[in-house]
């Protein structure tokens, strides 16, 4: 008998991804020629939502988007690669756009404007009961911090792992972090926080706030770290040749958080998501570029 897929409950933003790509990506005050321009579903919480659902997990969407054309793609973007929307709001208004340039080294720059994110400042009535009936709450930080935090107390009244992604980089409420069970700064993310950046002192400076820390390394892997087990475990990165790394962060966690899950551990788990990450990066955009998990496990 198949086993049924773990529950995972997403708290955090959708928004469409307005992207153009660029041979270069202009300095400051400097005009440059774009190649193309593509429309594309994203946030950081949709784009987690989505690569959970793709790698296996039964998702559900909390948060909101707006009454525009945008507000309806998106929630049909997500509903399209299963995650639930029973949850997810809709505000007069905008929705959430980020405006993102990829370079021909797959890099990117970003700027997000929240617009329906930034009315998800408390959790809805039914939110706490879809949070508590998840093995998982993946949570980021580009709804109101107020969401946020009750959102992850939520959680740890019910029982259930919070999986934090500090991202955009910016102070966290000591609250927020004393229920947070599992800390994924990528090593930018980690050196804001700290202070510190050399990446693992930075993550074992993090374990005085968090159980648990996996700070992503770019081609470099990710490292793991925990007050059980402060000796660190590097897990060298999946071989890839970047066309654009949008969402590569996002694509492991999500896969991340199925992996743990299922029951796996962070040896058998860290691979798993590394693998997922290094096959986003191959395809342009975010959402879009997101494996199923028969590829994860295929590569």
């Amino acid at each position: 008998m198949t086993p049924s897929p773990p529950a995972l409950t997403v708290l955090g933003s959708t928004n469409m991804d307005l992207v153009v790509y660029v041979a270069k990506a202009p300095a400051g005050g400097e005009t440059v020629s774009g190649r193309s321009f593509s429309t594309v579903p994203g946030g950081k919480g949709a784009n987690q939502a989505i690569a959970a659902a793709r790698a296996g997990a039964d998702v559900t969407m909390i948060g909101a988007v707006g009454t525009d054309a945008f507000g309806a793609q998106l929630r049909s973007a997500l509903a399209h690669s299963g995650v639930g929307t029973d949850s997810l709001r809709t505000a007069e208004g905008p929705s959430g756009t980020a405006h993102i340039v990829v370079d021909d080294d797959g890099g990117n720059s970003i700027v997000v404007i929240p617009g329906a994110n930034g009315t998800v400042t408390a959790l809805a009535p039914g939110d706490e009961t879809v949070i508590s009936q998840a093995h998982a709450l993946l949570l980021q930080l580009e709804l109101p911090l107020s969401a946020v935090t009750e959102g992850a107390q939520a959680a740890r009244r019910h029982g259930v792992r919070t999986i934090l992604t500090p991202a955009p980089a910016t102070p966290i409420p000591p609250e927020l972090l004393a229920a947070t069970d599992l800390l994924v700064p990528n090593e930018h993310e980690a050196a804001a926080l700290t202070g510190l950046h050399d990446p693992l002192l930075a993550a074992r400076a993090l374990l005085d706030h968090v159980p648990a820390v996996v700070v992503t390394l770019g081609a470099a892997g990710s490292a793991y770290v925990s007050r059980d087990s402060p000796s660190p475990l590097f897990v060298p990165a999946v071989p890839a040749t970047p066309v654009d790394t949008t969402a590569a962060g996002d694509t492991f966690v999500g896969a991340l958080a199925v992996a743990l899950a299922e029951g796996r551990s962070l040896r058998e788990a860290l691979p798993w998501a590394s693998t997922a990450a290094a096959l986003s990066v191959q395809r342009p955009g975010a959402s879009t570029s997101m494996p199923y998990r028969q590829e994860i496990d295929a590569r």
